[in-house]
């Protein structure tokens, strides 16, 4: 049986990709034959040369929002608060720092001047969980995050965001905000590239996943299959789903970008084998030896060790083939995490 321990490896920190490279496409290709775990490299500009007309390039649509704003209590203490998941109204699920300090029907402000908005707090904190419930006041609330908030990067870029992120960490086809953080292989398009496949002969569709907490919730049981995703909201049109069934009669393949396009595919294949439109939550969580229903390839970013990402490409190439490819990638030099290099796995 395989356990967390096995999913992890060394990472030297001048590898993790502090700023997206200049051009979207510039970004590296590792390519891994998903039978034989062969590798050669390439530029994420060369993509059409590695799919042919037929193929359906599945793309996550969601849109990610200035999430992170930072506050004050009446007492004038210091809050973060990183908005995870819009319940009803201007009511969200929030990550708050410090949370287990901070009471339920506490008040914290945020901004200044003209863009200034008040949050209470409605719930108690929750034990082992920064998460709590935030109920906004204000009418002109949406305006004012525009103004006051910041993109959510990941921690392990150790920078603050700037107003390039705003438009760096945002795929050039986003549409449906609700998401904390980008679907990060979704990057490395730009239009140009979009049209240069879809002139190939490749269908593009979109899925929705909005990427929040569950996406990065770190792993902490030995026992992988005990650990327990957050729920994540995502969306499979009728036009997609029939669209990916006509793919799969005729033995053409479905190539999903990133892990979230791949669990939102996963969650809606019915017990027939056939992708459903759907509209809900999902819970999904992929790990060997987890056999893919609907899922022919792969585009992915490298991902950090003992994540529920690397777990979940680890059961779509094999963890074998998958730590050979990331110590050629550490070897190569290449970019790690949200802002680095690709994968294509066929």
């Amino acid at each position: 049986m395989l356990t967390l321990s096995d999913f992890d490896y060394t990472l030297p920190q001048e590898l993790i990709a502090e700023y997206p490279v200049r051009e979207r496409t510039q970004a590296r290709l590792l390519r891994v034959e998903r039978g034989s775990g062969e590798l050669s490299h390439s530029r994420f500009s060369e993509l059409s040369q590695f799919l042919k007309a037929g193929d359906v390039l599945v793309l996550n649509n969601t849109k990610v929002f200035p999430a992170r704003i930072f506050g004050r209590k009446s007492t004038g203490a210091k809050v973060e608060v990183v908005l995870l998941e819009r319940a009803e109204g201007r009511s969200f699920e929030a990550l708050v720092k410090p949370s287990g300090r901070i009471r339920k029907g506490s008040h914290i402000q945020f901004g200044e001047n003209g863009s200034r908005m008040e949050a209470e707090v409605t719930d108690e904190a929750r034990e082992g969980s920064g998460v709590r419930s935030l109920e906004f006041r204000d009418a002109n609330f949406r305006e004012c995050l525009e103004q006051i908030g910041h993109m959510a990067l990941p921690p392990y870029i150790r920078r603050a965001d700037t107003p390039e992120d705003r438009e760096n960490y945002q795929t050039v086809f986003a549409e449906k905000e609700g998401a904390v953080a980008a679907p990060t292989a979704g990057l490395h398009f730009d239009c140009d590239l979009l049209s240069q496949l879809w002139g190939l002969g490749v269908e593009i569709v979109f899925v929705t996943l909005h990427v929040g907490y569950g996406s990065f919730q770190p792993v902490v049981v030995e026992d992988v299959s005990s650990h327990r995703m957050f729920a994540e909201y995502f969306e499979v049109s009728e036009e997609t789903a029939a669209c990916l069934n006509r793919a799969r009669e005729s033995g053409r393949r479905i190539i999903a970008c990133g892990t979230t396009s791949a669990r939102a595919l996963e969650s809606a294949v019915g017990e027939d084998g056939r992708l459903k439109a759907k509209k809900e939550k999902t819970r999904l969580f992929v790990y060997p030896p987890y056999e893919f229903r609907c899922v022919d390839g792969l585009i992915t970013n490298f991902h950090l060790p003992k994540s529920t990402l690397l777990l979940l490409v680890s059961a779509f190439v094999g963890r074998e083939k998958l730590f050979n490819a990331y110590e050629v990638a550490i070897r190569e030099r290449y970019r790690f995490y949200s802002y680095g290099d690709a994968m294509l796995i066929l």
